[in-house]
């Protein structure tokens, strides 16, 4: 089985958890996407969703689903998203697609983090795929270097990228983050970091990991 077909998998074992009637919070990435095409077939049964980045909003809106900005509600019974990475507890990394600032201001609004993955982006210790990072563009060097004496991270400005909120992303190589919730909380503080693309203090409660003999479900 292919990774596109077991994403889709995934993606279409979420519908299980968006109430009817209710506002589902939507990530962004290839395998939300397969979400997307599946939950347009219970459109007319859920109010509307709230999403993460201006291309899943685009995705959502082509299928008709009614699309919410995030102060229109005060709380989501559901976010659905994928990660680069999740590790045991239920962290992650987040941000390949750069909407990592939107996708945590939506999970804060959540009740409930679903993750939908394939069993590729399962690690031990979150690290293997770089940290992004969502910057202030004047500070990107500043904080290269500290990520150089902090952490010993190799923090690479990505190239060609400008986040929907204006901003660039350093992609930060070379960690090994044994203490996910630690590390985003310092990070965080940093001046001239939007937001670190660590998912420890928004963690997923539930994974639903695509293999070849099918949907694992993990709770945390």
């Amino acid at each position: 089985m292919t990774r596109d077909e077991l994403k889709a998998w995934v993606g279409r074992a979420a519908l299980s958890y968006v109430q009817p009637d209710s506002v589902v919070g939507v990530g962004t990435g290839s395998t939300v996407n397969h979400f997307i095409d599946a939950l347009a077939g219970m459109k007319d049964r859920i109010a509307g969703a709230v999403s993460s980045s201006v291309a899943s909003t685009v995705r959502l809106q082509a299928h008709g689903i009614r699309v919410l900005e995030a102060s229109q509600v005060e709380s989501l019974p559901v976010y659905i998203d994928g990660a680069d990475e999740i590790d045991p507890r239920g962290c992650m990394i987040k941000g390949g697609g750069a909407a990592l600032t939107r996708e945590k201001i939506v999970a804060d609004l959540a009740d409930r983090f679903v993750c939908i993955v394939d069993d590729s982006k399962q690690v031990d210790v979150l690290g293997r795929y770089p940290l992004p990072i969502e910057v202030i563009p004047m500070a990107a060097a500043q904080l290269q270097r500290r990520f150089a004496r902090a952490f010993s991270g190799d923090a690479r400005l990505r190239g060609g990228v400008v986040t929907d909120n204006g901003n660039c992303i350093l992609d930060v190589h070379g960690l090994r983050i044994d203490d996910p919730l630690a590390m985003e909380t310092e990070v965080n503080q940093w001046p001239g970091v939007v937001t670190v693309g660590i998912f420890a203090r928004h963690r997923a409660a539930i994974c639903l990991m695509g293999h070849d003999d099918g949907v694992r479900t993990l709770t945390y």
